[in-house]
């Protein structure tokens, strides 16, 4: 990030300070033609909104108007309290630094992108003679060839699994690779030519990898007419097997290129990006089109900044969204967006190479946008209803127990265990726009002095953990990360358990709900306790009572999946995890090279040297480890 050139602030101070437009008035005095980003506060000191400016002067001057004004900025103004300045070297830096500042602080009047997960790809990894085909997310690492990005690990999945019928190259890592004595049952059903044991040489394999590439690369007219060819051959040479299999590759390349719906002639790479604006809410649907197909589309759902327009919106999510993202050569867009010049700077530099925004009025381009608009605009009304029937089941929550208002961030908690062993201690997520599962979290239990299988220490510990933080991240709950309810597995005791950390750590204002079995252990007969009240019953059908079952279903499978991810890597853990300098490359290397942990520890230091990545000091190291411990 660049450093900013200079910086001032005007803070609030005492009440008699002024306010709004009168505030805004008295600090152009002191501001320059300089490109920069300004924040506006509130009186508590709280960002209420961070903007950039080619001209800060300028810009800020806008403000100072008493009138023209839409409804959300006018707010805004009133709310003002003190502003922040920072100039800048350059107009794209001020943009940069905008969007760093809003990613951090969250301002309540900004466009800020929820959702930042990465997207998966394909790669055809070339560190191995026999290249591997896999899916892959994250950071670009491994050596080898990126094909994306895919809107869904479902779409990339669905493309491998047709690209293996196809080209039937290898998805075994390289320690199965290297263990085969015979081909596996991928080759059978005729899903890899099986290099492993010989089966096609390194020259065809080859072939077939350079095929799978030009696919990805969007020349499959070429291979089907080759593969059509060789067919066509070997029908003529009798060689009715090959020819078979041959019109079997033939077929599977036809329904990858139907399952990628809409495949544009005229458009080899772009993102078309459309916004949609209902009810103060925005979606925006993003469709990935590389090598002339489609790879998948994506919704996404902004927090509008109180009521932001689709230009704003846009600018903001093109900024938010390729921040990590590497951006395509084209991006298609359904409004215009101010500042399109910056953006494009933006993008251009963080790529390496020059990025066009582009607003298509006709033909197939338009077209392609059309179809993005469509999907955001039902995109957004599916997800209205959702949130109209997601209020009245959290109004029917606070009436059922007595809360003052609706709540807006539920944390449901489970823990999951066999016997005390690979404890686990989840906490779920719900408010009104459903499940946050980006906000989900689960705990390791630590507790050495817990006596196994003790469901209250271990709730006393997560608990514990969970408002620790919390007060120590955001004290005065300034933030959005302060639950409005909490719902626990369990009946009194569990309750009481609750209660008693969270006096202890003096939060005593946030409800506290049991879920227990009730009768019978049957579900819809479930009693609800809470501290200081009558156990609670809902009636059968009661929709509030099924919504519950839900968020505890939820955390019960949550609860479970960790339990067992712990437990599965429990069971892979080997004495080679406690020496320092065995990661889990080397450690694959070791057993793949001596077939166990057991027989590593009976090797020779030469041998241990003698295995890929094993230095000298390593193997000494390693030797010396299991020979200390005998």
């Amino acid at each position: 990030m660049m450093q900013p050139e200079g910086e001032s602030a005007s803070e609030a101070g005492t009440a008699e300070r002024p306010t709004g437009h009168a505030l805004i008035q008295s600090l152009l005095k002191g501001l320059d033609a300089s490109p920069g980003v300004y924040r506006m506060l509130d009186a508590e000191a709280r960002v209420l909104y961070v903007g950039k400016a080619r001209n800060l002067r300028a810009r800020v001057a806008n403000y100072a108007r008493p009138s023209g004004h839409s409804g959300r900025i006018a707010r805004m103004i009133r709310e003002t309290a003190a502003m922040m300045f920072l100039t800048t070297r350059t107009e794209t830096e001020a943009l940069l630094l905008e969007q760093n500042l809003i990613k951090q602080l969250k301002p309540r009047y900004n466009v800020l992108l929820r959702d930042d997960k990465s997207f998966p790809e394909i790669l055809i990894a070339k560190d191995h003679g026999f290249p591997q085909i896999r899916k892959h997310r994250g950071a670009r690492r491994a050596k080898g060839a990126y094909y994306g990005p895919f809107a869904s690990a479902a779409a990339v999945n669905r493309t491998l699994n047709q690209l293996q019928k196809v080209f039937l190259l290898r998805n075994c890592t390289d320690a199965t690779f290297e263990s085969r004595t015979r081909p596996c049952l991928l080759h059978q059903i005729k899903r890899c030519s099986a290099p492993c044991t010989g089966e096609i040489d390194a020259a065809g394999y080859a072939a077939l990898v350079a095929d799978a590439e030009r696919f990805l690369q969007g020349r499959s007219t070429a291979i089907q007419s080759e593969l059509a060819r060789e067919m066509q051959a070997a029908a003529a040479e009798m060689a009715f097997e090959r020819a078979a299999a041959l019109r079997d590759r033939i077929r599977a390349l036809t329904a990858v290129q139907q399952s990628q719906g809409i495949n544009p002639r005229g458009v080899a790479e772009a993102d078309v990006v459309a916004v949609h604006i209902e009810g103060g809410q925005a979606c925006v649907q993003v469709f990935f089109i590389r090598a002339h197909q489609s790879w998948g589309n994506r919704d996404f759902y902004p927090r509008t900044g109180a009521g932001a327009e689709e230009a704003e919106v846009l600018e903001a999510f093109l900024a938010q969204f390729y921040d990590g993202q590497p951006p395509p050569r084209r991006i298609l867009l359904s409004h215009p967006i101010e500042n399109a010049d910056l953006v494009t700077a933006l993008l251009s530099e963080r790529a390496g190479r020059r990025i066009t925004l582009a607003v298509p009025q006709r033909g197939e381009k338009a077209e392609l946008v059309e179809n993005a608009r469509r999907n955001a605009r039902e995109s957004l009304g599916r997800r209205l209803a959702e949130s109209t029937a997601q209020a009245r089941l959290l109004a029917g929550l606070a009436e059922a127990f007595g809360l003052p208002v609706p709540p807006k961030r539920i944390e449901v908690y489970d823990n999951s265990h066999i016997q005390g062993a690979d404890a686990v201690g989840a906490m779920i997520v719900a408010g009104p726009e459903g499940f946050a599962r980006s906000q989900y979290r689960k705990f390791n239990i630590r507790g050495d002095s817990l006596t196994p299988g003790d469901d209250f220490g271990m709730m006393r510990e997560v608990l514990a953990r969970r408002f620790e933080r919390l007060l120590k991240e955001d004290p005065d709950r300034q933030g959005e990360t302060w639950p409005d309810l909490l719902l626990i597995d369990g009946g009194a005791g569990q309750v009481s358990a609750v209660a008693g950390i969270l006096g202890d750590l003096g939060v005593e204002d946030i409800p506290v709900v049991g879920v227990a079995k009730g009768i019978d252990r049957d579900a819809g007969k479930e009693e609800f306790h809470r501290p200081g009240s009558p156990v609670k019953a809902l009636k059968r059908g009661d929709p509030v009572l099924y919504f519950v079952q839900r968020l505890r279903d939820e955390a019960h499978r949550f609860a479970i999946g960790a339990h067992r991810a712990k437990r599965a890597k429990a069971v892979g853990a080997t004495p080679l995890d406690e020496i320092p300098g065995v990661g889990a490359a080397r450690k694959r290397a070791l057993l793949a090279h001596f077939g166990s942990a057991k027989a590593v520890s009976r090797a020779g230091v030469a041998d241990l040297q003698a295995v890929e990545g094993v230095s000298a000091a390593l193997a000494q190291r390693i030797h010396d480890f299991f020979h200390a411990r005998g």
